[in-house]
């Protein structure tokens, strides 16, 4: 007969034994997750825009004009290994509670109010217009609704209380940028016009007006949208990388203009200088997570400091801080991002008020042109 001890010992052992085969079974799960993008047959990859060959675009693939947005050696297994299994990364709430906002119909003359929906999703509302940047309402980042990072934010805007969208931004065909479901419900309800850069459209796969940067779209007299150069990539599969372009937008508006950013990295600092040629910018959209760490992000991610140095370039007399506190895309803490923007905002001596992280759902009047 065995003995208490061996008897007590044997449920635990067949625990951790199950434990250990589960730990194994993720971890070579992570594994292949890394490697698929290199050993997945190319039919992940897909063209989805043919046009003249210009410097930033040769045929295939579109590139940055100052240096790749990426490195090779940033992609080393163990090191990815740890970075997704999350290892690497400061810990988040799993759900962060959210007083939903309720956006008047509209805002008409110069009045202009930016509400954050979460992420890089933004209701701006002036002249008349509503704009929609980036709309994502979708519970994961990632393909089919199934991977991808969770939400912890719920969107400080419901759906059903948007007010009417006449114009949707679209910076990039990545998930946490181009939602298809959430636009394919804004055209079924709205009908807005959706603008965005060379390639897009085929991955939406609703009418869209396309331009290249430098390229312009009348929404409607008084109001242009431009599609502004930013630094960054695109991609919805790894194997189709580069094949749609990445950008920002300026868009004239009666009491001074609109800058997003879309998600953009530093580069050589030269796209924001280029971008301020389009203002006098009322407000600039600016991206400050996903930032950590910085060998890592750099090349795709600004941070807190570097959106202060874009906000000072553009020119901008405001600035909402976006891209952070929704989905964990990165190492850093939830509430770090806006804590660096502020001690950043003090150090440059840049009134708190000028460039602000504000919770979702909170309108936000923003002044005029300062």
């Amino acid at each position: 007969m065995p003995s208490p001890t061996l008897a007590a010992k044997g449920p635990a052992m067949r625990i951790g034994g199950i434990l250990r085969r589960l730990g194994t079974a993720l971890l070579f799960l992570i594994i292949l997750l890394l490697l698929a993008p290199v050993v997945v047959p190319p039919f992940l990859d897909r063209i989805y825009y043919r046009g003249p060959i210009s410097v930033h675009y040769d045929g295939k693939r579109f590139a940055n004009q100052d240096g790749d947005a990426f490195s090779p050696q940033q992609m080393q297994p163990v090191r990815m290994l740890r970075f997704f299994s999350g290892q690497a990364r400061a810990a988040w709430p799993d759900h962060v509670a959210v007083t939903p906002g309720h956006p008047v119909p509209r805002v008409e003359g110069t009045g202009m109010t930016a509400t954050w929906i979460g992420h890089s999703t933004v209701l701006v509302q002036a002249g008349g217009i509503n704009i929609l940047t980036d709309p994502v309402y979708a519970e994961r980042a990632g393909p089919w609704g199934i991977l991808g990072p969770r939400r912890v934010r719920e969107p400080g805007v419901r759906f059903d209380d948007l007010p009417k969208i006449d114009l949707i931004l679209v910076s990039h065909d990545h998930y946490d940028h181009m939602d298809v479901p959430t636009l394919k419900r804004l055209w079924a309800r709205d009908h807005p016009m959706i603008v965005t850069s060379l390639g897009n459209d085929s991955v939406i796969g609703l009418p869209a007006a396309t331009r290249d940067w430098g390229g312009k779209v009348e929404v409607r007299p008084g109001i242009t949208v431009t599609i502004e150069r930013v630094h960054h990539w695109g991609s919805r599969w790894m194997a189709d990388r580069d094949r749609a372009l990445w950008s920002g937008f300026s868009v004239t508006l009666p009491g001074g203009n609109l800058f997003f950013a879309g998600d953009t990295g530093w580069g050589d600092g030269s796209w924001p200088i280029a971008a301020a040629k389009d203002g006098p910018y009322r407000l600039a959209i600016l991206p400050i997570g996903a930032f950590v760490p910085r060998d890592l992000m750099a090349s795709n991610h600004i941070g807190p400091v570097e959106a202060v140095d874009a906000f000072r370039r553009l020119g901008a007399s405001y600035g909402l801080a976006v891209h952070w506190g929704t989905f964990r895309l990165s190492s850093e803490a939830i509430g770090d991002p806006p804590a660096l923007l502020r001690a950043t905002v003090a150090k440059r001596g840049i009134s708190p008020e000028r460039f602000r992280a504000l919770e979702v759902g909170q309108p936000w009047s923003v002044p005029a042109l300062h």
